[in-house]
């Protein structure tokens, strides 16, 4: 059907898209709510905390303010507007949304006990931690041992103690009590919680939350504590005053304001007292904070140093300071006590002004950054205090400038000329200033917490106050270097002055000593001056008049003042500052009075220009003698003509510049933002017509035009101001979008208007840089204002005008619009898709489209909006009654201009929908906040028109996500941001609408998300991602309406289910109970998020993704629904978890189906991300054999680890390792928590197919879960644990104990913050799990990596349990008669697989009572029909036997004997039994090396005590065979010990494993067991080849036995077959007939003697070959398969065996010549010391690239261990030793490099690379000698032996060491030496020149050695030695003639490759190339002569002599052209 529909709908058939997607009709919830539910329910839904009627609360919360009242305008003053707004919006409390239920829900879910139990402890493989100490072997005692045999038993069993037994092994009367017996121990101390114990998602795959913005704050930068400790000259003879201020190099700015501090004595403030009428506390600080938002290493705190102004230059007042001591107080006490009497005049007559002396400055950063190194050597900042700093400042320098242009000093005092020097001490630290000794000491610390008694800039106390009247620090206020974006938050308006310099020059009289005051002035009247300007230190805090530092004798002096005032908050236009210019004189002459100041002249400066605060630069002229009326209304330059005329200094020049700076919360300083405010105010009815904006005048008709383009205009205001004042403008646009505003008369909309400059801010935000966004995309700046700022607007005044009700008559008008120009645009968003910006035609046609769409809508839709276009007066009848209609909601108003928005302002509205919807949110619970004064019902809370605009909003943003999916695949994290953004927008809407409408919300956005055109995996993704915000709503569990699910299954007929048939219940009854398990559309009605969800996950699990992204996030979000629930305190109740799981029953449904194509990746996830095993965890990478191919050959149902994969799914997909384990841990949260007898009546009532996939499933989560043992160690020093095997053993004991791990685990968790942020859900607290977020962090420490594996271990133990119960409820179910058998072994797999991985005790314990009550129960059908899983069974349990920990051993053996017991008296096979045993321990002590036979033999030991106690098997003969069977274990056993010496000496060990498998040549199941058990231990070892090498051993052994059992064509005849591949194999032949009587009871029983068998072994020595890079011996091996599976006809296997071959031939021809094969050596053995090794050589053979110093290291280290450093010598060369020159008490090693031999007619077969390294048995070396003894002399001295070595078998063999059995040496002359390396040389440069890619450095390397001058006994030497004269011998004739051919060859050769080099070289080579020609030239020369030179008897005519002549003739002329 869903074929046919898709043929409909694209004519393209396309059959594997999913049916198309339809969510179903959800249930109408409030009227269910109302109606259905019933009694039990309703108090099932108390306990999740019934629905509150209303979930958001709205609260005010108060301020928080940091100083001790709010910062206020003065009192009593009547504000402007603007002014009055600004302060509201600073003082008001803020306004939340509260979710009440998160805070009830906060207590923790702690207060459950929890339980750890007995923790597991891998016993199997031990952690690195614990290796054990293997003792090195004495090797002496090898020797002795060879005599024995190999099987003599040397140890007596009986000589041990046994065990604890198990109590009451065999005591049970019945099946059903010893199954409650079971249960009742499987379920005490269980872990409530499962999600407790699961490591937490990664921090991006948990469900989005939305951060609560932080609450709105005063900016502060770091901040920095100075405290000013001393000042100190070396004389103090008057006093001084500092002023601090921080600059900015970089920027070249001065960063924050002066703070004034002086450390005076009293008795020079006294000197001052005429001069200062009062002092006020907060003048006397001397330590200030300051403030820095970007710091920079170029930041400087400057100090200046004024003092009391006197008579002289700067350099004259500070001579003192250079050249007196107040150490030489003898000398100069008179001069200094004269120099104190004349301060203290000075300060009586000129204490008033000041004058500049010195200064210094300090790199803050420097301080800070060495301050901090010293700080965190200490623990901590102890109570906040730094330690001291001091700093002795260098030297303190003179303010003297350069005196440049013969001017007097101290004319450079400006702030630009400071930074200059600044810049120039930074270049040049030792530059020479003028400077004064003396020393400054300041402490710096970093301010964290605020200290006690601060004061802010405005001198309010800050918090904490101070109790006592301490001396108070100050707040500096910075001036920040670049912006800053954070919104004013507090009132502050702050002014500074700043004189900078005057221009007296050309003025002629006295004034020289200058002075300004400057007083702040509210009118011209001199008693108007305001005390606003703030005091310096040691005086008033608030000044009338300040007067500036006087430069002596300067006439156009600069200054470095601020002055800093507080504004009035209500300014005029007489508010002005007043300057005042006096000359000051310093001596006071004798006819003068007593002032010493004579008026120069005055200036001003007006506030306020056209109503905007005047700020900048500028430069004004000067007024002489007195000031003209009404001076303060103009400016100085534009001030009009007076009479009398007024008099300028140099004719109304501009001569004073000074610069005004505002820092100010109320002045915008912004054009835009001011002009729009005043409309605003005037529009409030704050100001008359015609209102004045800067230089216009707007009279009352313009106003709507002009504030709509100011409006228009805001957002083009720069950053910063907007920023600043956004709160504010946010607020005005609002009310202005709810307020129809009357102007003149008429009745204006702006709310259209306003909405776009709304949209158009939230945009220009958005795409600014330098505004921070949270991890949604939202701008921080808006998310607080929605958060904590935004309120309701004043509801609008209602404005009545002639009659008419305005807000009426708009609203009917923007009604019908709304309705069809929503509807229209949202048609032609989804229609006109080729281009979205034309909207679609409106032709009759498809307005009647629209039309039917609409209507159709209003059918089914009760909200529909179609009432309210037919009729539009139809919603003037009131609603509900509770309000008058015609008032205007903003939600409602918002939602409709959001509707009919276009363009531009549309798509941005969409794009950043967030802030709408939040603003909807906001603004809709302030509504219902107010309503539920009234107790409206949730249904009538809000308009049918408001719900069809929120329907139309969100169709239509759902609409742009898919627009954006469509065509801008670019864009998709747009579109994913703003999918997130409606979810969290219907989330809130759930707690504020009616649920039934939401739902019908959430159901059309998951239709509308189905769109086609984009990829399935996209759209599930953001569907996913939309519910699992819904989910994570704190009433998801009642919104599913969980509590009317089934939670039990109905009562069954009778009591015990075992034993009840299955056709006792009704089929529809097993069809009921069968679709609880499935996603039908009444469950997905019924529960409809949580059908929704599982729909998704369904789909997601059906479909490929790259790399399962989709498949990841649909199981992470059932994972932490899931999460949730299971921490969720409000469900601990039992019946509460049963229901709860029961809406998650279809979930096991699609688990189980998703086994069949989904890969479940058996992860080694450690605790989280892809952490990496151990060296332990390698052991599975490549088993030889390995548990999958064991089940593979037996044929088994279902294979676990290794799946044959079926081929006729269309696609696999792999689920990653971690995936796969949420999906699981899902799975058995379920299983967990469901009723259990549901489960049961589920098991009973499924098809077998379904059943085993379901324990299939199991399988999987036992291996998912297994305890990986702690992190790998190397992060804790590994030294310090490997403790011997006894600590390792206290150790586990402490752990199995479960000493104190639960105290652990709460002093974990009660060290966790348990507060719930107000809003932060309950259901995502990644806290409330037992993992704390340590997952990540890589530098854990050892307490950590115990806690965790602790954790891990519980989690193990628990999810294994749960598998267990599972496997019990299905046993137990298992009805008498149906297949009872498969089930039976399905279920003993899944235990066998359990017991494989590494367990707890606890679990242990638990498994082996069940595997005990499987062999009472269903003994006789396991030891029939089963025998594999005998086998399986056997070696698990006799492994445990071997286990270091009492109780496992102790369990294991109860279990063994039991199996003995029950095979003898039940099913009478005990042979098999013996036999399965006794290979199980052969395989057992093989394979594994941390094996412990004590604990083994104690338990045999214990099986003994069993039989010899078991009375009613006394009179049988079950004892003794008991007895018989386990001596020869014990036999076994010996040999393995000696093993175990061996362990670290891998050749040594593997003849020893050789000689056993030997030992075995009679019992084939033995031998296969030890070439097995060789494989392993090679694969460990990396020795891929050796280990197919015995697998194919194996391989024969099988096939000898099959050829003699059967004779079939296929089958290979016996080891024969396999010679191809090795010729070796023919050893496994040696199995004769009499030996081997294949009938006899338990002999070749095993599951490899068959033809499953053979070919497993081969499959896998091929897997192996392959491994090793021997592709050729893949093909040899696979020439035996493919006739045995062409006999099968297993055409399957045959695909993948041919594909296989394929990649084998691939590989062979890609990575041929390339292949690195093995590297051999020769190892000698000579010493007693050695034993049987004395005098025994070997060839050994090591991996592809091994130098001799590596293998000569090995043995070297590993024999030193043996017999100590000074025993063993190491032979350094090759030649033979001899016996009678040894120390008899050393032992000595000596190793060769020997390389394969071949004869030439050898080289004929051997080809290729791999011929050349396969089946070798002869090796070669040669050895250099001379006749005088040296090893290497001259040319002509130089002989060399060859010595060619037999071994006893050909490499590769099952070992990698073999024997050397023969031995030929031949030696070579010196000439013949030469001959051989001339004959190389050549061979390697012919090779070089013609390769096909010539390789130039290679040829140019080969050249060099042959052509290059400098060679020492290179070609030409070796020629003048052997060549120069014909030999005396006749005997050398040959060899001298072969030696000159091979150079004439030689010189040949290089001709050709100085040739080719010509063609390789680059142009830079160009000389190196000639050069090489000059030698290659110059060799030739050299050569010719000896080359042409022959020996004549060599040339003796043979023949007639005139052929002879021609032939010469002819060959001499070939030899000359050559």
């Amino acid at each position: 059907e869903n074929i046919v529909k898709a043929l409909d709908d694209s004519g393209v058939c396309s059959i594997l898209q999913p049916p198309a997607y339809e969510a179903v009709e959800p249930l109408d919830l409030e009227e269910f709510l109302m109606t259905q539910l019933r009694s039990e329910d309703s108090a099932l839904m108390q306990e999740l905390g019934d629905f509150p009627d209303d979930d958001l609360k709205v609260e005010q919360v108060e301020k928080e303010c940091r100083t001790i009242r709010h910062s206020v305008p003065e009192d009593g003053v009547e504000l402007d507007p603007h002014v009055s707004g600004c302060v509201e919006s600073y003082t008001q409390p803020w306004l939340v949304n509260i979710l009440p239920c998160a805070c009830s829900c906060s207590s923790s879910i702690y207060s459950t006990d929890l339980f750890l139990f007995a923790l597991p402890h891998p016993h199997r493989r031990p952690h690195p931690l614990f290796l054990p100490q293997v003792k090195s072997p004495t090797l002496a005692g090898l020797s002795d041992d060879s005599s024995r045999t190999l099987t003599s038993s040397d140890f007596d069993l009986r000589g041990l103690t046994p065990d604890q037994r198990v109590e009451g092994l065999t005591a049970f009367s019945s099946h059903e009590e010893l199954d409650r017996f079971n249960q009742e121990a499987r379920q005490g101390n269980r872990h409530p919680e499962l999600f407790a114990l699961y490591p937490p998602l990664d921090e991006e795959d948990a469900v989005e939350i939305r951060p609560i913005p932080d609450c709105p704050k005063e900016h502060t930068g770091e901040r920095i504590l100075v405290r000013c400790q001393a000042i100190k000259f070396e004389i103090d003879i008057e006093p001084i005053f500092a002023t601090m201020a921080l600059y900015d190099l970089k920027e070249k700015k001065k960063i924050s304001e002066n703070f004034y501090c002086d450390l005076n004595s009293e008795q020079f403030k006294n000197f001052l007292k005429p001069h200062t009428p009062h002092m006020d506390h907060s003048t006397l600080a001397r330590s200030a904070i300051f403030s820095i938002t970007y710091p920079s290493p170029d930041i400087f705190l400057v100090m200046k140093i004024d003092k009391v102004l006197q008579q002289g230059e700067i350099s004259d007042c500070a001579d003192p300071y250079v050249n007196l001591r107040e150490s030489d107080s003898a000398k100069n006490k008179d001069k200094l006590d004269k120099l104190r009497a004349q301060a203290e005049a000075f300060c009586h007559r000129l204490g008033r002004y000041r004058m500049p002396f010195a200064w210094a400055a300090i790199n803050v950063m420097e301080v800070i950054s060495t301050a901090a190194l010293d700080v965190t050597d200490s623990d901590s900042l102890k109570g906040g205090v730094c330690q001291e700093i001091l700093i002795n400042l260098m030297k303190i320098f003179r303010d003297c400038g350069k005196c440049g242009r013969g001017s007097a000093e101290g004319d450079r005092l400006s702030d630009e000329d400071l930074l200059k020097y600044l810049a120039d001490i930074k270049k040049t630290p030792q530059r020479r200033i003028k400077t004064i000794p003396g020393c400054i000491k300041l402490d710096m610390s970093p301010v964290h917490d605020t200290p006690m008694g601060c004061l802010s800039t405005e001198l309010i106390p800050l918090i904490p106050v101070a109790e006592k009247n301490i001396r108070p620090i100050k707040e500096v206020l910075e001036f920040p270097s670049n912006e800053v974006y954070v919104p004013h938050n507090i009132y502050r308006n702050l002014i500074y002055v700043y004189p900078q310099r005057l221009n007296f020059v050309n003025r002629l009289t006295s004034a020289r000593n200058i002075t300004i005051k400057i007083q702040f002035m509210s009118g011209e009247d001199p008693s108007c001056s305001l005390p606003v300007i703030f005091g310096k230190s040691s005086g008033p805090e608030f000044l009338h008049e300040v007067c500036t530092p006087v430069t002596y004798h300067n006439k156009s002096p600069d200054f470095y003042e601020e002055v800093k005032l507080v504004l009035p908050a209500r300014l005029t236009d007489r508010h002005h500052l007043l300057f005042t210019f006096y000359h000051i004189s310093c001596q006071q002459k004798q006819n003068q009075s007593a002032s010493c100041e004579t008026l120069i002249g005055y200036s001003w400066l007006p506030i306020l220009n056209s109503d905007r605060l005047q700020t900048g630069q500028f430069c004004l002229p000067i007024v002489l003698e007195r000031l003209p009326l009404n001076y303060s209304l103009h400016t100085p330059e534009k001030l009009p003509q007076q009479v009398p005329p007024v008099k300028w200094m140099e004719s109304h020049k501009g001569l004073f510049n000074l610069e005004v700076q505002a820092v100010s919360s109320v002045h915008t300083q912004d054009n835009h933002l001011q002009r729009f405010f005043t409309l605003c105010h005037a529009l409030e009815g704050g100001a008359t017509f015609p209102v004045r904006v800067r230089e216009e005048k707007i009279p009352e008709n313009k106003l709507e035009h002009e504030l709509k383009l100011s409006i228009i205009s805001l957002s083009s205001s720069s950053l910063e101001p907007l920023v600043l004042f956004l709160y504010r403008v946010l607020d005005k646009l609002f009310t202005l979008i709810m307020q129809p505003m009357v102007i003149a008369g008429q009745t204006a909309n702006l709310a259209q208007i306003a909405f776009e400059s709304v949209v158009s801010i939230v945009n220009s935000l958005h795409s600014s840089q330098e505004l921070v966004r949270d991890q949604q995309g939202r701008n921080s700046l808006l998310a607080t204002y929605l958060y904590w700022v935004f309120r309701l607007p004043d509801p609008p005044r209602d404005v009545q005008s002639a009659g008419a009700a305005p807000e009426g008559r708009y609203s009917t008008m923007g009604r019908a619009t709304a309705a069809t120009v929503g509807n229209m645009l949202l048609q032609s968003r989804v229609r006109s898709s080729s281009n979205p910006d034309i909207p679609a035609p409106s032709t009759s046609a498809e307005d009647a489209e629209v039309r039917n769409i609409l209507a159709a809508k209003g059918h089914n839709n009760p909200g529909s909006r179609m009432s309210t276009y037919v009729d539009t007066n139809s919603h003037q009848s009131p609603t509900g009654n509770t309000r008058p209609s015609n008032r205007k909601q903003f939600h409602e108003e918002l939602a409709l201009q959001m509707v009919v928005s276009t363009g531009v302002c549309r798509e941005n509205a969409y794009k950043y929908a967030w802030f709408f919807f939040e603003l909807l949110v906001k603004s809709m619970a302030q509504h219902v906040s107010q309503l539920d004064k009234h107790n409206v019902p949730r249904r009538s809370r809000f308009s049918d028109r408001f719900k069809d605009d929120i329907t139309t909003i969100v169709s239509v943003v759902t609409a742009e996500i898919g627009t954006i999916l469509v065509k801008q695949q670019k864009e998709l994290e747009q579109a994913e941001k703003v999918n997130i953004s409606l979810a969290f927008f219907l989330y809130d809407l759930m707690s504020l609408m009616d649920r039934g409408f939401v739902f019908q919300l959430v159901k059309n956005y998951c239709n509308q998300m189905s769109a086609k055109g984009v990829a399935m995996p996209t759209l599930i993704s953001m569907r996913l991602e939309f519910l699992r915000i819904l989910c994570s709503h704190e009433h998801y569990l009642n919104l599913s309406l969980f509590f009317s699910s089934p939670a039990s299954a109905p009562a069954s007929p009778c009591p015990s289910i075992s034993s009840q048939s299955s056709g006792s219940c009704s089929f529809q009854e097993q069809q009921r109970i069968l679709a609880l398990f499935e996603l039908s559309p009444e469950f997905k009605q019924q529960h409809y998020l949580t059908g929704l969800l599982l729909t998704e996950l369904s789909a997601a699990l059906d479909m490929e993704s790259e790399g399962g992204k989709v498949q990841r996030k649909a199981i992470n979000a059932i994972f932490s629904l899931l999460c949730s629930h299971d921490l969720d305190h409000r469900c601990i109740k039992t019946d509460v978890r049963a229901k709860v799981a029961a809406l998650y029953l279809p979930l096991v449904g699609i688990i189980i189906d998703s086994t069949n194509y989904l890969d479940f990746t058996v992860s080694d996830t450690r605790c989280g991300k892809n952490k990496t095993g151990g060296p332990e965890d390698d052991l599975e990478n490549v088993p030889p054999i390995n548990q999958s191919v064991a089940m593979a050959i037996a044929g088994n149902p279902f294979n676990t680890l290794g799946r044959n994969k079926g081929l006729s799914q269309p696609y696999m997909s792999t689920l990653p390792a971690d995936t796969s384990r949420h999906l699981l841990v899902c799975f058995l949260w379920v299983m967990k928590n469901a009723d259990r007898s549901l489960i049961q009546r589920w098991t009973v009532d499924m098809p077998p197919s379904q059943l085993n996939k379901l324990l299939e499933l199991l399988t999987i989560c036992v291996s998912c879960f297994e305890y990986r043992g702690k992190q790998s160690s190397d992060k804790v020093s590994t030294q310090a644990l490997q403790k011997s095997q006894q600590a390792k053993l206290q150790l586990e004991e402490a752990l199995l104990r479960g000493m104190g791990a639960r105290g652990e685990m709460m002093k974990r968790v009660g060290g966790m913050d348990r507060t719930i942020g107000q809003r932060e859900n309950l259901r995502w607290r990644k806290d409330l799990t037992q993992w704390r977020q340590t997952n990540d962090r890589q530098d854990k420490t050892k307490a950590e990596l115990d806690q965790e594996a602790l954790i891990s271990g519980n989690l193990a133990t628990e999810t294994n349990l749960i598998v267990l119960d599972l496997l019990e409820t299905i046993v137990q179910a298992v009805p008498m008669a149906d297949c009872k058998d498969s089930v039976v072994g399905g279920v003993l797999k899944v235990l066998l697989h359990s017991l494989t991985c590494n367990q707890s005790t606890t679990f242990l314990t638990h498994t082996f009572s069940t595997l005990r009550a499987l062999v009472v129960k269903f003994g006789d059908l396991l030891f029939e029909e089963e025998a594999e899983q005998c086998a399986d069974l056997c070696q698990k349990v006799l492994q445990y036997c071997s286990s270091p920990v009492d109780d496992n051993r102790s369990q294991a053996c109860a279990t063994l004997y039991l199996i003995m017991r029950y095979s003898y008296s039940n099913a009478s096979n005990f042979s098999r039994v013996k036999m399965q045993v006794t290979m199980s321990l052969a395989s057992l002590v093989g394979k594994s090396s941390d094996f412990q036979e004590e604990y083994l033999r104690r338990s045999l030991r214990t099986i003994l005590a069993y039989a010899e106690e078991d009375t009613e098997m006394q009179s049988t003969q079950l004892p003794s065979q008991v007895d018989e069977l386990l001596r020869n274990l014990n036999s076994i056993l010996s040999d393995t010990v000696k093993m175990r010496e061996f362990q670290e000496d891998p050749e040594m060990l593997m003849d020893l494993m050789y000689r056993i498998a030997k030992g075995y040549q009679t019992s084939p199941d033995l031998r296969l067991t030890w070439l097995q058990n060789m494989a392993e231990k090679h694969n460990d070892r990396k020795c891929y080849t050796e280990s197919a090498m015995c697998l194919v051993h194996a391989a024969a052994l099988v096939a000898e036995y099959l050829s003699m059992l059967e004779d079939h064509k296929y089958l290979p005849i016996g080891s024969v077959t396999f010679q191809n591949i090795s010729s070796n194999v023919l050893e496994e032949s040696a199995v004769s007939d009499d030996i081997l009587s294949p009938d006899e009871d338990g002999v070749c029983s095993g599951r490899y003697f068959t033809e499953n068998g053979l070919v497993g072994l081969l499959e896998q020595a091929a897997e192996l070959f392959s491994n090793g890079g021997l592709y050729e011996a893949v093909n040899e091996v696979y020439k035996i398969i493919i006739p045995i599976l062409e006999a099968r006809r297993d055409f399957r296997k045959l695909a993948s065996t041919h594909d296989k071959l394929q990649r084998a031939f691939d590989n062979i021809i890609q990575r041929g010549p390339k292949r690195m094969f093995g590297t051999y050596f020769r190892v000698g053995f000579y010493g007693a010391k050695f034993g049987d090794l004395d005098e025994r050589e070997f060839i050994y053979k090591e991996p592809g690239i091994t130098h001799l110093p590596e293998i000569s290291h090995r043995l070297e280290n590993f024999y030193c261990q043996c017999f100590g450093e000074d025993t063993l010598v190491m032979i350094k060369d090759s030649t033979p030793v001899d016996r009678r020159q040894l120390n008899p008490n050393k032992a000595y090693i000596q190793v060769t490099f020997v390389e394969p031999y071949f004869d030439d007619y050898e080289m004929k077969d051997r080809l290729t690379n791999f011929e050349k390294n396969f089946n070798l048995r002869r090796f070669m070396y040669t050895t250099p000698f001379t006749k005088s003894g040296r090893p290497r002399g001259e040319l002509n001295e130089q002989f060399k032996r060859k010595t060619i070595l037999t071994t006893m078998h050909a490499f590769p063999y099952v070992k990698t060491r073999i024997n050397v059995i023969q031995k030929e040496e031949f030696d070579l002359t010196p000439i013949e030496v030469a001959i051989e390396d001339m004959q190389k040389k050549t061979r390697e440069l012919a090779v070089a020149t013609h390769r096909e890619q010539p390789d130039a450095k290679m040829l140019q390397m080969l050249l060099q050695g042959s052509v290059g001058a400098t060679v020492n006994q290179g070609p030409l030497e070796v020629a003048q030695v052997f060549l120069n004269e014909i030999p005396a011998d006749p005997k050398l004739f040959r060899h001298h003639n072969k030696l000159r051919l091979c150079f004439k060859e030689f010189i040949m050769r290089c001709g050709e490759a100085v040739e080719k080099n010509k063609h390789l070289i680059t142009s830079d080579q160009k000389e190196y190339q000639q050069e090489l020609k000059k030698n290659y030239n110059r060799l030739r020369e050299s050569l010719r002569p000896m080359l042409e030179r022959k020996i004549p008897e060599l040339y003796k005519p043979i023949i007639r002599p005139r052929d002879s002549f021609k032939r010469l003739s002819f060959r001499r002329a070939q030899e000359e052209n050559s």
